[in-house]
């Protein structure tokens, strides 16, 4: 056979085999299935995107993190019970959004605990209090892995929001946990439980007057749109645990899932930098596109808010100070300017 040919031959057998590999490498791929609520162009999905970039090249190709933003595969309730029944492997959402399956996680959601991203880092990272409860998780079919990013809750309302004699017998949104309801009833709102998914419509139908989440959220989901009153009272720290079913974990060699933790704090430490980095930003560009922002008189809001703290002792009784001793550890460590 003529040297040519042997080449082609080679080449031939050289290019099937490449072929043969690829397939293998196709056929032993597993798919890793991650549902969020936030928009294309937020945060969360620009967080969730690095982190399935870094699980693939942490595993070697053997895990594929497919992200479905928007709500496409649940709303935030639906995606943690898809967690525990392992449709869905990963998801990441407000911390008390886990407070159905380990109760006194909605202490987290009390008003005014940290008055920053500094002091809300260093609450998470450290408190023993709540590793304790997120400890808990797995045992309900879920794990956190990292604290995601997501900001301080405010107001977006169709008429302006100067103090809680605003706010009297109107109706707010909120999403179903004890804290936000307390604090809502507490300003003087009536509360009306819906999911994310469904506020911008209510709000432009008049089911209810507005809705509080962060600066993030309120940009990536337009609500400024309908509810054009941003009124900053940032009355709670509200991070995004992510979570992985505990089904899927325990399938996970431990090389996997120390991949996948070294991917999830990645996607932690850009989400919680890009987050920071973005508010006044987003705010401005919010604000030229018909946005009314104020910083309202926060004494108000906080006195009004105060009772929670009572009413809290009253169903999660020493769970509160628990947190408290935490937060004021953190306050001591880091005073705020």
């Amino acid at each position: 056979m003529r040297s040519g040919s042997w080449q082609r031959l080679a080449a031939s057998v050289g290019a099937i085999a490449i072929a043969g590999t690829l397939a293998v490498q196709a056929q032993a791929q597993t798919v890793l299935r991650f549902s969020h609520t936030d928009t294309a162009t937020g945060a969360r999905q620009k967080a969730a995107e690095l982190f399935a970039k870094q699980v693939e090249e942490g595993t070697q190709g053997r895990y594929k993190v497919q992200v479905f933003h928007s709500g496409q595969l649940a709303n935030d309730p639906k995606a943690i019970e898809q967690l525990q029944l392992g449709g869905v492997d990963f998801t990441v959402s407000g911390t008390g959004s886990y407070a159905p399956h380990v109760k006194t996680l909605n202490l987290t959601a009390l008003p005014y605990l940290v008055d920053g991203y500094a002091q809300g880092w260093k609450l998470y990272d450290e408190s023993k209090w709540l590793q304790a409860q997120f400890d808990l998780l797995p045992a309900k079919g879920l794990r956190i892995l990292a604290t995601w990013e997501a900001g301080f809750r405010s107001f977006t309302t169709k008429e302006p929001l100067g103090s809680p004699a605003d706010a009297k017998g109107k109706k707010m949104r909120v999403f179903p946990n004890d804290m936000i309801r307390w604090i809502m009833e507490s300003i003087g709102f009536t509360p009306v439980v819906l999911p994310v998914t469904e506020v911008y419509l209510a709000i432009q139908q008049g089911t209810v007057i507005g809705q509080e989440n962060p600066i993030d959220t309120i940009n990536s989901l337009r609500f400024y749109e309908v509810a054009p009153y941003i009124t900053l009272t940032q009355h709670v720290y509200s991070p995004i645990p992510l979570a992985v079913s505990e089904r899927t974990w325990q399938k996970l060699s431990q090389a996997d899932q120390a991949a996948i933790v070294r991917a999830a704090q990645a996607a932690a430490k850009f989400s919680r930098e890009e987050v920071r980095a973005n508010d006044q930003r987003l705010l401005d560009e919010m604000t030229a596109k018909g946005a009314k922002v104020s910083r309202p008189d926060i004494a108000a809001f906080r006195k009004a808010a105060s009772s929670v703290y009572e009413k809290a002792r009253g169903t999660y009784g020493a769970d509160v100070d628990a947190i408290l001793a935490d937060t004021e550890a953190v306050r001591k460590a880091l005073p705020s300017n």
